[in-house]
């Protein structure tokens, strides 16, 4: 297999056949994303792709999970990530699921009947960063999609049979939003009603428009006390109608946590009440965390 720059998939990915089909993000404008800032965009040779699979094949023949990177893959035609969802499934016989990265727009642009055949074909679960239920947030991070295009987008997704895992960031509203922040991504995540759902915590990028904010004094970046708050306002504000599982177990996150929606609510906002009493002698170490 053949990588071009840096490659990143969700936590749930980590044992993933990681498979290429786009290089960068073809949006690559949201303040606060550093990853593909030296990858243009562009599609992937289409030859190059099943060579690709074909080596996996001889190298990982058990695969039973594929993940398409890069940034938002579902860009692709349709057709041609038909192409490629059939020559895994002829070539990886144990397959279970494919995952990829999709932005709002991307999914509202496929119509229903494509999306249903792209489950038909093993696309399995997308993957959606929302980051902020504020639009206010989202305009002023360029995420390219307003909250209600989030949930157009999400239950589009649902409709078609495929799971849908959303991806929220703690302080991105800054001191300024923080409550409209938690109290807008918890309402909206809830109309989204996804299978997962987990939250990244905001770490500032050098070379990013947002790191250049926060150095000119124009973003104010949160304590970890004040990011556990905030993710104890998402959690009271979540209202699934469907069972979700739920995870903070980026390595951005200052605590790990993993609960199942709606019975495992009131437990997170003890153990996050707990949490913070105890101050941060109970937070994963700064040195520790990572993108």
């Amino acid at each position: 297999m053949r990588y071009h720059g840096m490659v990143i998939r969700p936590p749930s990915e980590a044992k993933s056949y990681i498979q290429q089909i786009t290089y960068g993000c073809s949006h690559n404008r949201c303040t606060f994303c550093g990853t593909y800032l030296d990858k243009p965009f562009r599609l992937r040779d289409l030859d190059e792709i099943l060579e690709d699979i074909s080596l996996a094949k001889e190298m990982r023949p058990n695969t039973r999970r594929v993940f398409l990177a890069d940034g938002d893959a579902l860009v692709l035609s349709t057709d041609r990530l038909i192409k490629i969802l059939d020559e895994l499934q002829l070539s990886f016989p144990h397959l279970e699921r494919v995952g990829i990265y999709s932005n709002a727009r991307d999914l509202l642009r496929k119509t229903p009947d494509e999306l249903k055949i792209l489950r038909e074909k093993g696309l399995g679960i997308v993957y959606i960063g929302l980051e902020s239920g504020s639009d206010k947030i989202l305009e002023r991070i360029e995420k390219g999609a307003t909250a209600n295009e989030m949930i157009e987008a999400a239950q589009k997704a649902k409709d078609a049979g495929i799971k849908l895992s959303v991806i929220g960031i703690l302080g991105l509203g800054g001191s300024a939003l923080l409550i409209e922040h938690a109290t807008e991504t918890g309402c909206v995540v809830s109309e989204m009603n996804p299978d997962y759902f987990s939250m990244l915590t905001l770490m500032l990028v050098p070379g990013t428009k947002l790191h250049a904010q926060w150095e000119a004094g124009e973003f104010e970046l949160l304590s970890p006390e004040a990011m556990l708050a905030e993710l104890r306002q998402v959690i009271e504000k979540l209202e699934l109608r469907d069972p979700c599982i739920f995870r903070t177990n980026h390595a951005s996150n200052y605590l790990p946590l993993k609960g199942r929606f709606p019975q495992d609510k009131e437990r997170l906002l003890t153990v996050l009440d707990s949490a913070l009493n105890r101050g941060r002698d109970a937070f994963r170490p700064e040195g520790w965390r990572a993108l």
